[in-house]
């Protein structure tokens, strides 16, 4: 162990038992955390990034886990052993001692490792009380320096608030609070900004490197985004399959990468500079594929509206059990926008701007206060939404779908993805027979590159990057003109996302599909839309072509979203 490490993790293998079989998650990986210093650890889903750190804390299933090689060497601030030996198992009893107070972690979604039904300031003082034997008053005293050190605002009122009456962004401030509460020597990030907006995300990334750079705290950052890498990360280990494949600093596996894997997942991300008419995948890249063409730059062709929105708008009463005064909410600020037939409008903007409540309107889920939605349909009739009655409207879902964030949630997990796929084919009247509806879920399952013989299967038997294809093929099932993809690929790995985008590309020139594309990552936005809207607060900050807008923006609000790209 070299004298400037904390942690060093050697020959680590780790395996889980499954009906009887043994399946092996991680083989023989070897490396170092740095004093002070942050280890990344980047690969796409089941490259065994996650399970190796879990194993540092002694948080694997102790029964359904087996460790086929390995040893954990420590520096004597973190583990004291016995006759000076800093060097254990991974089943050692002393790793369960180091959780919480040595060694700390940070969860990928803080909604579901904070308990619910317990305040946030009670979550954290319990940390503190349990392992440092502080006092319940004099805990909560300084739960409250913690909640101001992790800048949460109003940090006193935030006390006694619980989870859900939190934003994403202040959610994950609470779970930074409470790891580092016993002031621990390593903190582990697993995939902490993955599903937050672009400038939550760099006050999260700049607040952690603030803790870290005080407190002299090591600590290892689990995500697939290597743009989160380069903002953030001393040293660099890269998994695929269970295997570190390479590893160095930062620069030389960012800047000089050996392997083709990692040429590979730098290649798939979306060049600000220029639309690709593919995005390159990892298996593209080891291939030597190349890209055939470049996509128009922005697509200005006049081809007819298909959707136009004017002075849109959304408010909702506040008022409540105990309150006298109505002071109503303003979602949606008297919008207005049009959509040609066949483009991709972009939609952007930070967490409670309007967006979700917006696509909402557009698919007649909620209703709008004032203002006007009409779609305008291919033999040149146009229909008011606003005006419509419950059945017409039940009709016009046909032509409009949604592909939503979390395909998981999307899909019944009692229901087998043939029932998810020609269920709204019944309720349209879609095929005349069972068996005509089977073939059709069968040839769209085929059509988003899975099989038939995946029909019979439940949503839990599938890879995330698979269940976002079942949701698009779901969306395709009624046949629609119009989908809105909402935030559809912001939790995939760089590589999956990839293939997701360039299937959402290839089927809207295959189906003339016209889309409404949601997402807080500018950069997904810039490479799918024909033209980007910038929402803030309810109203349009921006809107113009998409190369425009990205890289000429007019609003001061839009720059901030650009500066704030990781990586950029």
């Amino acid at each position: 162990m070299n004298s400037e490490d904390l942690v060093s993790v050697v020959d680590l293998g780790i395996a889980f038992e499954r009906d009887g079989n043994i399946k092996q998650a991680v083989e023989k990986s070897t490396f170092s955390v740095k004093r002070g210093k942050t280890l990344a650890i980047v690969g796409e889903s089941g490259s065994g990034k996650s399970v190796s750190s879990l194993s540092l804390m002694a948080l694997l299933h102790p029964t359904k886990t087996v460790f086929t090689s390995g040893t954990f060497h420590f520096h004597s601030d973190v583990l004291s052993a016995k006759g000076g030996d800093n060097s254990i198992g991974p089943k050692h009893a002393a790793l369960k001692e180091l959780r919480g107070r040595k060694i700390a972690m940070i969860f990928q979604e803080p909604m579901t490792s904070l308990n619910p039904v317990m305040t946030c300031g009670r979550q954290v003082s319990e940390v503190l009380e349990k392992h440092l034997g502080i006092p319940r008053q004099k805990a909560r005293a300084r739960t409250l320096e913690l909640f101001e050190e992790v800048k949460l605002p109003r940090a006193a009122t935030m006390l006694d608030q619980y989870p859900h009456q939190l934003s994403g962004g202040q959610r994950q401030r609470v779970m930074i609070a409470l790891a580092i509460a016993c002031e621990p020597l390593l903190l582990i990030a697993d995939e902490p900004t993955t599903a937050l907006d672009v400038t939550v995300q760099r006050d999260i990334l700049h607040l952690l490197k603030a803790i870290q750079n005080k407190r002299g705290m090591s600590m290892i950052f689990i995500t697939h985004d290597l743009g989160v890498v380069e903002e953030i990360a001393d040293d660099v280990v890269v998994m695929k399959q269970g295997k570190i494949i390479e590893q160095g600093t930062a620069l030389e596996v960012l800047k000089q990468p050996k392997d083709p894997y990692t040429r590979g997942l730098l290649q798939c991300r979306p060049d600000a500079n220029q639309k690709l008419f593919r995005l390159l995948t990892v298996a593209d890249f080891e291939s030597n594929a190349q890209p055939t063409r470049l996509l128009r730059s922005d697509s200005s062709e006049n081809r007819g509206v298909f959707l136009s929105v004017d002075s849109l708008c959304k408010r909702y009463d506040s008022a409540g059990l105990f309150k006298r005064k109505n002071t109503p909410v303003v979602a949606v600020d008297r919008v207005s926008f049009t959509i040609q037939r066949g483009e991709t409008l972009g939609l952007v903007g930070e967490s409670g701007c309007g967006k979700t409540t917006l696509s909402r309107m557009l698919l007649g889920l909620i209703p709008s206060t004032s203002g006007k939605i009409e779609y305008h349909f291919s033999d040149g009739t146009a229909t008011q939404l606003t005006q419509l009655a419950p059945q017409a409207l039940r009709r016009l879902r046909k032509e409009i779908q949604i592909i939503f964030q979390d395909p998981y949630s999307a899909l019944n997990p009692k229901h087998t993805i043939g029932n998810a796929l020609t269920e709204p084919m019944l309720v349209h009247g879609i095929g005349s027979s069972e068996a005509e509806r089977k073939a059709m879920a069968i040839a769209l399952l085929e059509k988003v590159g899975l099989s038939g013989e995946h029909y019979s299967r439940y949503p839990h038997e599938f890879s995330g990057g698979q269940r976002q294809r079942i949701v698009i093929a779901r969306a395709l099932a009624c046949k629609p003109s119009f989908i809105i993809c909402d935030e559809s690929v912001s939790a995939l790995d760089v590589s999956v996302q990839a293939q997701v985008l360039n299937l959402l590309n290839d089927l809207k020139a295959e189906y003339n599909l016209t889309y409404l594309f949601i997402s807080h990552d500018l950069r997904v936005v810039h490479y799918m839309s024909d033209r980007i809207m910038v929402m803030r607060k309810g109203c349009i900050e921006e809107i113009g072509e998409a190369n425009n807008v990205f890289n000429h923006p007019t609003s001061d609000y839009t720059r901030q979203l650009l500066d704030a790209i990781p990586g950029k």
